[in-house]
C-alpha cells in the first residue's frame, strides 16, 4: 500500500491553489492572503499544543495533520516551496542542535 507523505499534501494544496472555484478550502484561505493564512496556521499551533499538553493521542494525530496541512498552505501563500524548508533542515543536521541554535541570530 503507498504511504501519502507530506510531498503527496504539498502537491495537492498546490493543484487546489491552481484550481478556481469555491469548491476548495485551499483556494479560499489562499484568497483571503498570507496574514488569514499564518493565522489559521497559529490556531492549529495551539490546538496541538493542547492536544500534547491534554495527553490525548488520537487529538494530537489529527491536530498534527491540520498543523501540517495549514503550515504548506502559508508557506504557498509566501511563496516558500516545501524544497527550500527541507534544504534549511538539511543544513542543520551537519551540527548539533545547539550548534545550531547558538549559530542563529542572537542565539534564539
Amino acid at each position: 500500500m503507498p504511504r501519502f507523505t507530506i510531498h503527496d499534501l504539498a502537491e495537492t494544496i498546490d493543484a487546489r491553489a491552481a484550481a478556481g472555484g469555491e469548491a476548495s478550502y485551499t483556494r479560499k484561505l489562499l484568497d483571503k492572503g498570507a496574514e488569514h493564512c499564518a493565522k489559521k496556521f497559529g490556531e492549529e499551533a495551539v490546538e496541538t499544543v493542547i492536544a500534547a499538553v491534554e495527553n490525548d493521542r488520537a487529538h494530537l494525530i489529527a491536530e498534527g495533520a491540520d498543523l501540517l496541512y495549514h503550515f504548506l498552505v502559508l508557506l504557498k501563500a509566501r511563496g516558500v516551496k516545501l524544497e527550500e524548508v527541507e534544504a534549511a533542515l538539511d543544513k542543520r543536521t551537519n551540527m548539533s542542535g545547539l550548534e545550531e541554535k547558538a549559530s542563529r541570530k542572537g542565539g534564539s
